[in-house]
């Protein structure tokens, strides 16, 4: 059976609360639950993990490349502007990488236009809203099977 992680970073577990014009009304939950159900109509097991601490989603990452996981959707959130540990965790992995913004983070304030992280990871998807997790997942599903 395939594997994936689904990494959310700090301020993740407010959606639905914070700012819903520009991260909408779905809650971490339902965005939790969407994406298990899609991974088992896919043969696929979706690993959620959320933390507002850096050294927690580091542990995280260290633990994908260990037990199997096929591939990561990761939203970073505010780490990924200038946190270079995860940026370093990612790149010390075998497992790829999609980073996922909900909101489309060029067109935001000026500190958000620059990822940290963009180099280590197999691809960005930014400003879908939660289709972006989604799209990631369709994603790993094509690369999983070889026709990326």
């Amino acid at each position: 059976m395939n594997k994936i992680l689904l990494l959310n970073g700090p301020n993740l577990n407010l959606l639905g609360r914070r700012e819903p014009g520009i991260y909408g009304s779905t809650t971490l939950k339902q965005l939790e639950e969407k994406i298990v159900a899609l991974g088992e109509s896919n043969d696929t097991e979706v690993v959620c993990f959320q933390s507002n601490h850096e050294g927690e989603i580091i542990d995280k990452l260290h633990e994908a490349n260990d037990i199997g996981v096929n591939g990561i959707i990761f939203n970073p959130g505010a780490f990924t502007h200038y946190s270079y540990a995860i940026r370093d965790a990612i790149a010390g992995i075998q497992v790829s990488v999609i980073e996922v913004h909900i909101s489309n983070v060029h067109s935001r304030e000026s500190f958000r236009h620059t990822s940290v992280i963009a180099p280590v990871v197999a691809g960005q998807i930014v400003g879908l809203g939660m289709i972006g997790y989604e799209l990631a997942f369709h994603a790993f599903l094509e690369r999983i099977k070889g026709r990326e």
